[in-house]
């Protein structure tokens, strides 16, 4: 890919690349809508990703291409920018914003990206794109950041600029995702872990509902305001920092100063399932993959029905997991409402899988999902 997109970067801007970049996507195992609740999550880098190619110019102005979007863009040179609604482009320009913040000259660049995460599928495409910007301008330009720095650098572009109030696990797992390895990552000290993701006979299989979702315009933000609400009340009793300090044992003394349904149903999520992301590591370490298949599907179940951040695409695919031998675990993954869901699947069954899924899913769905097979991968790294 390297080749390639330094071919048409020639193409592109009539003088050659001088460098390229690589940084990961990601797929959080299981720990999901906990990392903004300040608790366990448990990603892992994947081998899809983001590719970058760059050079100075001569033309006073940081010029941004996509092999992925027609959408070009650009900015004058050392000079903040305001957000272009709607582009892609706007995730580089945040990353160079927060490095001028912070008294840095970032000279006029021509900056080429090709991406094969899937947009919008929930594999964080744009902390891809936020991850390799930042780590090859500070590699480039010797700007002295660690991967941390950059990682609280992303987020903040996430949540000031783009407008998403996502936690740090996306951007933290693509910076420091490590081959054949989970992270298990405390969203409130940022403190982490590996645990070996040693897969044996079964793959990591992906499957795209390829029913597009932007999480600024979805219902992300308002799961993020009904935690805070619970968090809020149960203030009224206890001190917390956030809804993971809580125990589910200590959470149903208190629970009944959570009269609302519903947001007593978001509780119930984030709590249970940081509980389900310290059953998992343990099975991880004591090699109980079966276990930890069924710690996905519990948690599946509880996105569905008390976070209802799932939906029809996604219930279908987990559905057809259930009945499929093979498929010893399978469970949405990322913010939902479309996206991705994840499978652990049995070697040898590959083609066999994406075949009768692809008809089970088009018969109820009207059209078909995308399946990929990837292995866990290496953080950033320049080319």
């Amino acid at each position: 890919m390297k080749f390639k997109l330094e071919e048409k970067f020639a193409q592109s801007y009539n003088h050659n690349a001088v460098a390229t970049y690589f940084a990961p996507g990601r797929v959080n195992l299981i720990g999901e809508h906990i990392d903004y609740n300040g608790g366990l999550v448990m990603p892992c880098a994947i081998t899809m990703g983001t590719w970058l190619a760059l050079s100075p110019n001569m033309e006073g102005k940081t010029r941004f291409k996509s092999l992925n979007f027609e959408a070009y863009g650009e900015m004058e040179a050392n000079q903040i920018q305001v957000k272009n609604q709607g582009f892609w482009f706007n995730y580089p320009i945040g990353i160079i914003n927060e490095f001028l913040k912070d008294g840095h000259q970032i000279p006029a660049l021509d900056m080429l990206y090709y991406g094969n995460v899937p947009i919008g599928s929930g594999l964080s495409s744009s902390a891809s794109i936020e991850i390799v910007t930042a780590f090859a301008l500070n590699d480039f330009l010797s700007l002295g950041y660690d991967k941390l720095q950059l990682v609280k650098m992303a987020k903040r572009v996430e949540n000031e600029f783009i407008g998403v109030n996502s936690g740090i696990m996306d951007q933290y797992a693509v910076a420091f995702g490590e081959k054949d390895k989970a992270i298990v990552l405390d969203c409130d000290t940022l403190k982490s872990k590996l645990v070996d993701m040693d897969l044996g006979e079964y793959v990591l299989a992906i499957i795209n509902t390829n029913k597009p979702r932007a999480l600024a315009d979805s219902k992300y933000n308002e799961r993020v305001q009904e935690c805070q609400t619970a968090l809020k009340l149960l203030n009224k009793e206890i001190a917390l920092h956030n809804l993971c300090e809580l125990t589910f044992e200590k959470f149903a003394l208190h629970s009944h100063l959570i009269t609302d349904e519903t947001i007593l149903n978001r509780a119930t999520h984030v709590i249970k399932e940081n509980d389900r992301v310290h059953h998992a590591a343990k099975a991880l370490n004591n090699g109980q993959l079966e276990l930890f298949g069924r710690l996905m599907y519990a948690s599946h179940e509880s996105l569905k029905d008390l976070y209802e951040v799932s939906g029809k695409e996604l219930d279908t695919i987990v559905d057809f997991c259930k009945s499929y031998e093979p498929v010893i675990g399978a469970r949405m993954t990322g913010a939902g409402f479309g996206g991705c869901a994840i499978a652990l699947l049995k070697k040898g069954f590959e083609e066999d899988f994406a075949k009768q899924l692809s008809d089970y899913y088009f018969d109820r769905i009207g059209y078909y999902a995308a399946i990929y097979i990837s292995e866990i991968g290496n953080g950033p790294i320049k080319l």
